[in-house]
């Protein structure tokens, strides 16, 4: 039976009692997460969000009814205890914040029962992903869960305080929106007031934040809730928090400046981690060149190497293929791995050809300076020894070659890189490496669509001395945008924004708009910038992958309260679900049968 509170006020959290309070009576309340019966003394770990204490109850010192209530105690009950601090009897626990002292009951009431747990409430939980979320509110429980999630109100609170330290208002901006399909795709919400309309969900407070400038609130941020309609990884939800921004009258440095300095304080107070500013940048050339990612992971080094120049004149087919139609050969040394198996080899062909890659080609140095090598017969001599000089390479490391299209090339090595940095235990999550990638190109295109594309959004500003290039060559066109990465990881990004009419009308022209739908999809935007815009620029971090890298999590969902899994679905609450037919006529929607073909 349940047992009101009435009269009994917490006096400590669990870990607030200590050597200090030996001697004083205090009330604890938490669950039990374990009870131990020795015969005439029992053992009781209370647990809250603090952490764990010891209670003992004995017959003499909390009765015979408080005694016989102890006795029914199972994990996860509900209770409140008023007992006095002692010394710990037996031996002092080095490993519990507690472990010197413990409660000797004199009281207790059992404010609620609990039926067995479908999996026990402990840190790294070897239970299946999938049911510790269908019992979330269970998971929620563990001391690792509330760990990560008190960090994640860290985070803001500190970054709340930050930014208006800075001179930022906080503001919010609408939920329902217009739909403006261009990236991800939206999620919509049916309006019954205008039968066939749909409001969006944003997938970022970008357009707004833009007004704002425009309205003079020169420094904006917001903790914005954003949704985008797309497949799923380990560091996507469907729905997640930006912490976004927004500055007038600034450029790329004066954006860097403030939000390094954030991430100083930040990384100092949560992780007690001395970030030197200013932090590294590095062109997005450079990285593709020498990471084969624009968000490369600088905790170890393994860089590609152009070898082209060096094989142009081999007769290796597969190289000279690749230079004929105008890619490229680059190659990666893994050094000290020339003994790898060819179990292993394969194994990591296989994986490059997940990545578009049709092979892989490889040549081991053993001990001795003879090469063990998938293609040697096809180079002179000379060829091999020059190839292993551009390589670097030494008796006992592994060489291993991709030649194909440059976007190709990057995308095989770049992942092959990571893929060999996790199987020789190179990636340590306390060790951080921040990084600004710039100047990201401006355009990308899309062979599906036959145009060009916005790399980020279409207000993004190009570089001044790349104007030129608009028409005439818009792949080469470079952006005033910036990415921060840690570890490997994109943590945020942003660029400087378009505030000229002529240059935001030729965007809009090479993205193939005609002024008409230009005026269809970002109207509102396009008939603020005719009434003043002051030069502004922007930035968003994903809050969950922050939280995620300074906790070494291995996914955002460890640092979200009650996430999605990989098909946008909720397991604890089975959202999406159907919905009553009444609420569907209200919005005038039908729903399509699936058509069943009959045998």
């Amino acid at each position: 039976m349940a047992e009101a509170m009435i009269g009994m006020k917490r006096s400590h959290r669990c870990t607030e009692v200590t050597t200090a309070n030996i001697g004083q009576t205090v009330t604890v309340m938490g669950w039990v997460q374990k009870s131990r019966n020795k015969g005439g003394i029992i053992f009781v770990d209370l647990r809250d969000r603090s952490g764990l204490l010891q209670i003992i109850f004995e017959e003499n010192d909390c009765g015979a009814e408080n005694f016989a209530k102890a006795e029914k105690l199972r994990s996860e009950f509900v209770v409140a205890v008023e007992g006095r601090v002692e010394s710990r009897s037996g031996a002092v626990n080095e490993n519990l914040a507690t472990g010197a002292i413990e409660v000797r009951a004199a009281s207790m009431r059992i404010l609620s029962e609990s039926e067995t747990p479908p999996f026990p409430i402990e840190e790294k939980s070897k239970t299946k992903e999938e049911l510790r979320l269908k019992y979330r509110f269970l998971d929620l429980r563990r001391p690792d869960i509330q760990r990560n999630l008190m960090v994640r109100s860290r985070v803001a609170t500190l970054t709340r305080a930050f930014l208006a330290e800075e001179g930022f208002f906080e503001i919010e901006t609408p939920t329902l929106i217009k739909s403006t399909p261009e990236g991800a795709r939206d999620y919509l919400v049916p309006s019954r007031v205008h039968p066939g309309s749909f409001y969006a969900l944003p997938q970022s407070p970008q357009l707004f934040k833009q007004l704002l400038m425009c309205s003079g609130y020169d420094r904006y941020f917001q903790l914005a809730r954003c949704y985008r309609d797309e497949d799923l990884r380990a560091d996507r939800q469907p729905e997640f928090t930006q912490i976004d921004m927004e500055l007038s009258f600034v450029d790329v440095d004066d954006v860097l400046d403030v939000n390094e300095r954030l991430l100083q304080k930040l990384f100092k107070d949560i992780c007690g981690y001395e970030l030197q500013l200013p932090i590294q940048r590095m062109t997005w050339r450079e990285a593709m060149d020498r990471f084969g990612s624009d968000k490369p992971d600088l905790r170890f080094g393994m860089e590609l190497k152009n070898v082209s120049g060096v094989v142009r004149d081999c007769e290796f087919a597969v190289f000279k293929g690749a230079l004929e139609q105008g890619g490229s050969v680059r190659g990666i040394n893994a050094e000290g791995q020339g003994h790898m198996p060819r179990k292993k080899i394969d194994a990591l062909v296989d994986f490059a050809k997940g990545f578009g890659a049709k092979g892989l080609a490889y040549a081991a140095i053993n001990e001795d300076g003879t090469v063990k090598s998938s293609f040697a017969k096809f180079m002179k001599e000379e060829e091999m020894t020059a190839l292993i000089a551009a390589m670097d390479g030494k008796p006992g490391d592994l060489l291993l070659f991709a030649a194909d299209k440059d976007k190709v090339v990057f995308d095989v090595l770049g992942n092959l890189r990571l893929e060999l940095a996790r199987q020789l235990d190179l990636l340590k999550k306390d060790d951080f490496k921040f990084l600004w990638v710039t100047e990201f190109p401006l355009l990308e295109y899309d062979e599906e669509a036959g145009r060009f594309v916005a790399v980020h959004h279409p207000f993004t500003m190009p570089m001044d001395e790349d104007l030129q290039y608009l028409d005439s060559d818009p792949g080469r066109v470079r952006a005033k945008a910036y990415d921060i990465v840690l570890n490997g990881v994109e943590m945020g990004g942003g660029s400087v924004r378009i505030h000229q009419n002529d240059i935001q009308s030729k965007m809009f022209e090479v993205l193939g708009f005609t002024k008409e739908r230009a005026q269809e999809q970002f109207g509102f935007l396009l008939e603020a910038f005719k009434y003043g815009v002051p030069p502004h620029a922007g930035l968003a971090y994903g809050l969950d992958r922050m939280v995620m890298l300074m906790v070494g999590a291995d996914s955002i969902r460890d640092v979200i309260a009650f996430p999605k899994v990989k098909d946008a679905s909720c397991l604890m609450t089975e959202a999406p679900s159907a919905v009553d037919e009444k609420q569907l006529e209200e919005l005038g929607i039908q729903i399509a049968e699936e058509e069943t073909t009959e045998e």
